[in-house]
């Protein structure tokens, strides 16, 4: 150990990575992840799927604009931690309300800069996600791989981090209403569909199909949210009874929960996708967008075959599926996060938000 580094990052496979600590100074065993975006740090620790996961940002410097309270996802960061190679406590920014290191000691979350992030997000894109444990700099290895190998992350996420009542969003001169299921909405996608004109409900993860039928929406759309899709079997338990019945729309853990509704199974990515750089096609038309991603389960591609679901779009960089749709049953999911890009012109954004709209138009035309 050397430059009197006084936090230190203990891995499950025992490496270690010594640093300086930043935030709430918290001893936590995490799951460990890389986003590789360049900007968007306030957005990734307001991100609810980030729950229970220290994040590492592989871009050098963060910090530097501060927080500004009206950007955040959700009213308080929830992701478990953040590494970050050269940590910015001084922002330039007229509209910052509180410095990163603030709002992270303010919610109990810690944080570590002065480390070699590069060489840690290596480590994770060649070997795989792993549990972390955040520490002091004196902390004893065989403590901490001790510590790590008894504490469980946790689970069920989806049902800690929904809301537990209805809550309404609207806009002017509404054409539908849309219910979305919170499995860990954030603001920016309730923001998108009112700016598509519709009026807005959110409800609790565990709300029934007749509670749901009872609002008289024209439209239910699956929240994005943390953890695996099974821990949220009473929402597909949902869209199974829904299905056919009104138009669906997933994004994110909605897309992977639509998939085991219809019969696919899931799985556990190596190192998972977190960035505003991924490469998307889209399958009918051979374009190609960049998105943001961040998820760490996809939607098994052979599974797909004896279903009714048929795939939209895929990712360019490990062939994986990005989206998947019933026409039939007027159902569709994209993977990726297509709230990031609402005010960008002819862009896939244009494409998800307008065709759930163009559904629920010809479904209540047709009524």
């Amino acid at each position: 150990m050397e430059r009197n580094f006084n936090r230190k990052l203990v891995l499950e496979d025992g490496s270690e990575y010594y640093g300086y600590a930043f935030g709430a100074k918290v001893d936590k065993v995490l799951e460990l992840v890389f986003n590789t975006s360049m900007v968007g740090y306030q957005e990734v620790i307001s991100d609810l799927t980030y729950a229970n996961q220290m994040v590492v940002m592989t871009y050098p410097i963060i910090g530097s604009y501060g927080i500004i309270d009206e950007d955040m996802e959700t009213k308080s960061p929830v992701a478990g931690g953040l590494v970050v190679r050269d940590y910015n406590d001084n922002p330039s920014n007229f509209r910052y309300t509180k410095t990163l290191s603030e709002i992270l000691e303010e919610n109990n979350i810690p944080g570590i800069w002065g480390l070699d992030t590069r060489k840690l997000t290596r480590n994770l894109r060649d070997t795989g996600t792993k549990k972390v444990y955040i520490t002091d700099a004196s902390t004893p290895k065989e403590e901490a791989l001790k510590i790590i190998e008894t504490t469980p992350i946790e689970h069920d996420a989806v049902q800690k981090l929904s809301c537990t009542k209805r809550w309404y969003s609207r806009t002017t001169n509404p054409k539908y209403n849309v219910v979305i299921v919170d499995c860990g909405v954030k603001t920016s996608l309730v923001k998108s569909i009112n700016k598509s004109g519709c009026n807005v409900t959110v409800v609790p993860y565990n709300t029934s199909a007749d509670e749901i039928l009872g609002m008289h929406p024209d439209g239910l759309l699956l929240s994005d949210g943390p953890s695996d899709p099974h821990d949220a079997q009473v929402v597909i338990d949902l869209v199974k009874e829904l299905k056919g019945r009104l138009p669906i729309c997933g994004v994110g853990l909605g897309h992977q929960i639509i998939g085991l509704a219809y019969g696919a199974t899931t799985s556990k990515l190596k190192f998972g996708h977190r960035g505003s750089n991924h490469p998307i096609k889209d399958t009918s038309t051979g374009k190609i967008m960049i998105q943001s991603q961040n998820h760490g389960y996809v939607i098994d591609k052979d599974s797909v075959e004896n279903t009714d679901l048929t795939i939209t779009h895929i990712n360019i960089l490990d062939g994986t599926i990005e989206g998947v749709e019933c026409k039939k049953d007027n159902v569709f999911s994209v993977q990726y996060e297509p709230e990031d890009i609402l005010d960008v012109k002819d862009t896939q954004n244009t494409y998800i938000f307008g065709k759930f709209i163009n559904i629920m138009k010809e479904v209540k035309d047709n009524a």
